[in-house]
């Protein structure tokens, strides 16, 4: 006959006895294991009569569900043990900086779109945008390039499509076929068009637009979208001199040389007149071309970097204003070759080809951006 009583006393002294979990283990199958002692007890209940069962079982199940409780303390209590010696001999040093998590740079297009609006809000002008696709009204007819004109030749255009000839002039908005704008110049016409509509008449107007444009074009200079900021002014009695100051300011600021050395060509563009393309002087230093300097004086040259000029009078008139009491001056320059010059990237296509290699190379933080010095104040 067993004595329950005397087995459990016996495994609860066993168990407080255990040195470690894993003697602890053992005994745990010793007990309660498949082929275990109170495993096997258990196993006797299925052969008892009805009455001895029902004497016997409660005492078989309380002695497991004791040896069971005193297993589960004493694992407790080692596993506090241990984790008290851990702790009292592990040492962690919070003066140590934390590993650095990975992070994202800004694309040198965009640190240089923010370059360029911090330098026109120092001279006076906002920030202007427009839709990207566009109808071919505001791309070129209302900035004098109609649809026989052919400087529409000069852009390769991606259009949308067109049933047939007949639907050309319903695809659009304002009933012009659609395609994705070559130039930010549209945003200049509907900048004019609102300023009319709101005031009923003219205004001073000096904006900077800047944004993606889109030609068919691909090569280690040009890629199918790119960036483009163009600057218009609109006032009275405005004439070359203040475009020419403008530039300077501009390129003098966004460059951080005072060197810097413009040279007006004349030139053509139908929503210009006149036109001047503007060249920049430039050194050859280490193999590289470095931007300053009379590009006339030995070891220089002359780089053209923008195109601009007085706004045409029948710009200024398709966009509702008084060609004869308002004048102005607009220009175009690529961000991205600006980025290229400033940040000494040779290849345009990089730009756009998202390898993470080149953006950790020529990208900025976030936290830790360059600014520049001064900003244009002084020279204003």
């Amino acid at each position: 006959m067993t004595d329950y009583t005397a087995l459990e006393q016996e495994a609860g002294a066993r168990i407080a006895a255990a040195q470690d979990l894993a003697a602890l283990e053992a005994l745990r199958v010793e007990y309660l294991g498949k082929q275990g002692s109170v495993s096997g007890l258990l196993k006797t209940l299925g052969t008892m009569t009805p009455e001895e069962r029902q004497e016997k079982a409660p005492k078989i199940q309380h002695l497991r569900q004791s040896v069971a409780d005193a297993l589960a303390q004493k694992k407790a209590a080692m596993e506090a043990a241990e984790l008290e010696a851990r702790l009292a001999t592990e040492k962690l040093d919070l003066t140590l900086p934390a590993p650095e998590a990975p992070r994202g740079s800004v694309h040198p297009v965009s640190q240089v779109m923010d370059e360029l609006a911090e330098i026109f809000a120092d001279l006076g002008f906002s920030v202007a945008t427009g839709p990207e696709i566009e109808d071919d009204w505001h791309n070129f007819t209302a900035l004098n390039m109609p649809e026989s004109h052919p400087a529409r030749a000069m852009h390769d255009t991606f259009y949308f499509p067109h049933q047939d000839h007949a639907q050309r002039h319903t695809d659009g908005p304002q009933g012009h076929r659609t395609l994705l704008r070559t130039h930010t110049s549209p945003v200049q016409v509907r900048t004019m068009l609102s300023v009319v509509e709101k005031n009923g008449g003219g205004a001073p107007i000096r904006i900077i637009a800047p944004g993606r444009v889109y030609r068919s074009d691909s090569d280690a200079t040009h890629t199918p979208m790119f960036h483009q900021v163009e600057g218009l002014v609109i006032d009275r009695d405005i004439h070359l001199g203040h475009l020419k100051w403008t530039l300077e300011t501009f390129l003098k600021a966004f460059f951080e040389r005072e060197d810097i050395v413009l040279r007006l060509r004349p030139s053509y563009f139908p929503f210009t007149e006149p036109s001047v393309e503007v060249d920049v002087g430039f050194a050859i230093e280490n193999g590289k071309r470095v931007l300053g300097g009379s590009g006339d004086a030995p070891g220089h040259g002359w780089m053209e970097l923008l195109g601009s000029g007085m706004v045409n009078r029948r710009v200024i008139e398709m966009s509702g204003l008084d060609p004869d009491e308002w004048q102005g001056f607009a220009f175009g320059v690529g961000v991205d070759r600006l980025a290229m010059l400033k940040y000494g990237m040779d290849d345009l296509r990089a730009f756009f080809d998202g390898d993470v290699r080149w953006l950790r190379h020529y990208g900025f933080s976030a936290f830790d951006q360059p600014t520049l010095s001064g900003g244009v104040g002084a020279r204003a």
